[in-house]
This record gives C-alpha cells, structure tokens and sequence, in this order.
C-alpha cells in the first residue's frame, strides 16, 4: 500500500526521524491556516513549500495541466501559500512517473516549512532508500551524495556516486555499517552523528512498519549540521497490513485504480494492464504462465487476476464483472488448476457467473485442470452457453488465437 508523503513523514517521526515539518490541506482555506500556523513566531515574511499529495514521483519537475503550476511550489508570505493553493488544488499533476495515465488529480497538498534559512551556504542534498534486493534476499541501503531531483540521471551517467550497503537478516544493521555510509556520503563532525542517527532511525522505521520501499529525497543537511528528511517515499507490505490498522486506515483509494480498489472489496488479487485479452486464475504462478501463453498466442494480457484456492461462483462472478468494465478486453481466458477447488464446481461457478451477469459480448475460454477436469469440461459444453472449454495450455492458445482473429 502507497502512502502520500505526509503520512510517510508522520510515521518515520515516530522513529525518531527528524522531518520538514507540515500541514496537510485539502481547501485553499485550510492551506491558508496552516500556514498561519506552521511558524512560531508568526507567518510574516515567512517562504512555504507548497507540496502536492499524490502517489506518483518527480512532483517538482511535473506540471498541473490546467494551471502550469509545478506539483512543488515555494511560496512567501500567507497571501503566497493561497495564491500557489488555488493553482494546484483540484488541478491534473502530470510527472514523469504518471503520464502514461494521464496524471493524477490533486486533492491535498502538504504546506511545510523552508528549510533553506537565509544566507544558508552550508547546505546539502543526499539521496538514501531502503528496499529488499530479491537477488541476495536481504535489505539493501541505497544512497548518494548526489540527492535531489535529479537522482535518476546520477543513477544513469555516475553510477559510481551510488553507495549500497546489504544488511544480513541474522544479525540486522550494524553500526560499522551505519558509520561506512555516513563516512561515504562525506558527513563530518555534529552533522556525521546526526547521519548516523538518521540511518540507523530510518532502518527501524521501514523494519517497524512493515515498509517494502522507503525512500528518503532530498536528505538534507543543513547550515547547523541537522541532518532531516525533506521528502519521504514509503509503500508498506500489503501482506502485513493486518498486523497495522492504523495505517490501513490511511489507504487512498483515490489515487488508486477504481478496478483495484473494488477488486480488493472482494479479496481478489486484481492489477490492471493494457491489454487485450482479460484472465482469471487461482494462484499467481499460474497467472504469469497465463500471461506468457496470451502473448505468445498473439494477444496482451489485460489484467493480471488470481481468484485464490478456493474459488467459488461469488469470486468468479465478481472476476467476470471487474474484467468486462475494461473496454479493451475482446476476449476472457479463465484457466483453473483444480487442487484445492474441483474443476467441476468452478465449471457451474462460471456457468452461474455467465448467467447472472446476462449478455456478454465477448468470446469465453475456459481450461480446466486438475480433479474433475472432463467433467467440468463437460457442464461447460452443454451449457447452451457461448463459452469454449479447453484442456491443455496449447489448446487453450488455440483458441484466445481463434477468438483473436
């Protein structure tokens, strides 16, 4: 699950992380009274950075599309923070990362304190993340001295200015590992033990909370050696959201695909893709050969869509309604491997689904394997309906060609 980066900033401050402090608005009236707010002595003369909420990266370099705003805006003074609320605020943030989609719309922005003081100098920008490398199946810490917007392109020409550092799960972080890093990224003096601190803090936040990603850019050090987290990227295990209710609680559905979010209702494991050939299956192995057998029968999958074990004609009629609303899909592959369910019982689910849903335009391959395969190919033969059974991958092939052509 994504969190926005306030809610991110919240919960790493819980750790001990020191962050940009702010105020999350959803009106250019509150926006306005947050900034009133933020400052102890007051917000006169004061600079905001005026920040959209959404699940997508690159918010400084992205463009509202109505307003030719930037997605990051420092703004001076109340009468700023408004005026730069008004321009973002229900406005189509585009970045680099969400085009494809079109963008997505701004319903919050986070008004946070500047933290470049005036005639500030000594000041820094650092890059750190932490995610789990599947290669060696340990955390790995990623950082750089080269922090900020432009962390791709470090990442692409100065691949040497990229520090890694890989933490045993038998042992966890340890402080020499902790001290290498803050040494690489050029710390000295007060500001190399507030970098200490802030990594190993970092490391107990995204272990704490169940993190999969956590990302901290701009780490930034400022003139009196604070060492804080400027903007923070954090996505939390979905699997492990039972042992968190207060962050599931902070899920945005709004920022996520409206097939997704009612998938979820219905413990579907549902993600949309750009396809053309919509597929229902139990068990994710089984999803991605039936990914790979669409495209090699000349088509695209449109989704990728694991109905579970124990899949009954509620999940299977649920599947076909959330596939039939994508207007891409010509064609449905339902292939079932009967271990746990017997082919027979989702051969009547599938029927019953068809049935209830009432006309569907679109050809229907359903392959069943495993415990009562025939007789599941059976009842969807002489159902009367306008479904194809299939036995073998090959066949099944055969015919999402066939329904293709």
């Amino acid at each position: 699950m994504k969190l926005h980066e306030y809610q991110a900033k919240e919960l790493i401050k819980g750790y001990g992380v020191p962050i940009q402090e702010g105020t999350v608005a959803e009106t250019v009236e509150e926006a306005v009274e947050a900034a009133k707010n933020l400052y102890e002595n007051g917000p006169d003369g004061q600079f905001f950075v005026v920040k959209a909420q959404i699940h997508a990266g690159g918010r400084g370099k992205g463009t509202v599309k109505e307003t030719g705003s930037k997605g990051v805006v420092v703004s001076k003074g109340v009468e700023g923070v408004e005026e730069t609320a008004k321009n973002i605020l229900g406005g189509t943030l585009v970045t680099i990362q969400n085009e494809a989609i079109g963008g997505n719309k701004v319903n919050k922005v986070l008004i946070a304190q500047d933290m470049y003081y005036p005639g500030d100098s000594d000041r820094k920008e650092y890059y750190i993340s932490i995610m789990l490398d599947r290669e060696t199946s340990r955390d790995v810490i990623v950082a750089s001295s080269e922090g900020g917007m432009n962390i791709e392109e470090v990442a692409e020409h100065t691949p040497e200015k990229i520090i890694k550092e890989w933490v045993d799960p038998a042992v966890g972080l340890q402080g020499f590992q902790v001290r290498k890093l803050a040494f690489a990224l050029g710390f000295s003096g007060v500001a190399f033990k507030n970098a200490v601190k802030f990594i190993y803090n970092l490391y107990k936040a995204y272990q704490g909370l169940d993190a999969d990603m956590l990302e901290i850019n701009p780490m930034f050090k400022t003139a009196d050696d604070k060492v804080v987290a400027v903007d923070c990227k954090m996505s939390i295990d979905s699997n492990a959201m039972y042992r968190h209710k207060d962050i599931a609680e902070m899920r945005d559905t709004n920022e996520e695909d409206p097939l997704e979010v009612e998938a979820s209702e219905f413990n579907l494991n549902y993600v949309k893709l750009d396809g053309n050939v919509g597929c229902m299956v139990n068990g994710a192995g089984l999803a991605m050969a039936t990914m790979d057998m669409i495209k090699l029968s000349g088509g695209e999958p449109a989704n990728f869509l694991d109905v579970g074990g124990g899949a009954s004609a509620e999940t299977v009629e649920q599947g076909f309604r959330i596939i039939l609303k994508d207007p891409k899909v010509k064609a449905i592959l339902v292939n079932i491997f009967g271990g746990i369910v017997r082919c027979d019982r989702v051969a009547n689910g599938v029927v019953e689904a068809y049935k209830n849903i009432g006309e569907i335009n679109v050809p229907i391959i359903v392959r069943l394997q495993g415990t009562n395969a025939e007789l599941g190919a059976k009842i969807i033969d002489e159902s009367g309906l306008k479904v194809v059974s299939a036995i073998t991958l090959a066949e099944a092939a055969a015919r999402v060609k066939e329904a293709l052509a």
